[in-house]
């Protein structure tokens, strides 16, 4: 094999083709979710709008991470977090290339990296992460989350199932 045709094995495998379609949907999804939200409704100018008995959309900009952790306000912070989340997306995308996966992983996988480029996007955009689901019942509230953060619990229940799947296979 040649040096060409080695380094491009790594980079695109035979699941590539399907998990970039995924992360591009997922981002493009995201992304005119959370523009039809801020500049089409408008769900800045609104309090939080009950849908449902246990769900309201509201408007948080969260400049941490999950449940707001490492707030960081400043922009500094902000090229740190989308640094990281680039740099992990790369690294889960020579994962999946270099581990020849399955449908599934490429979906999963997929799911989860086009949410933290989604999130990543915003980040330099909005100066954080877009958020506008809240889920509560009985006292109990969730946290604030949006489409990109489904996308990302959605591909690692699905890693998840995978690595259960394949340990009985």
């Amino acid at each position: 094999m040649t040096e060409a045709a080695s380094s491009r094995s790594i980079f695109w495998s035979r699941s590539a083709p399907l998990a970039f379609a995924v992360i591009l949907l997922t981002m493009a999804v995201d992304q005119l979710h959370k523009w039809w939200m801020l500049s089409v409704y408008d769900i800045e100018s609104k309090a939080r709008v009950t849908v449902a008995p246990f769900l309201d959309l509201v408007y948080v900009k969260n400049i941490g991470i999950s449940y707001s952790l490492f707030n960081q306000a400043s922009m500094t912070g902000q090229y740190l977090l989308v640094a990281f989340a680039v740099a992990a997306s790369f690294g889960l995308w020579l994962w999946l290339n270099w581990s020849r996966g399955s449908r599934l992983m490429a979906l999963s996988l997929g799911l989860i990296i086009g949410g933290a480029l989604g999130n990543a996007i915003d980040r330099l955009h909005l100066g954080g992460v877009a958020d506008f689901f809240s889920f509560h019942a009985y006292g109990f509230h969730w946290y604030v989350f949006n489409i990109a953060d489904v996308a990302i619990v959605a591909g690692v229940i699905g890693l998840l199932y995978e690595s259960f799947r394949g340990e009985s296979h």
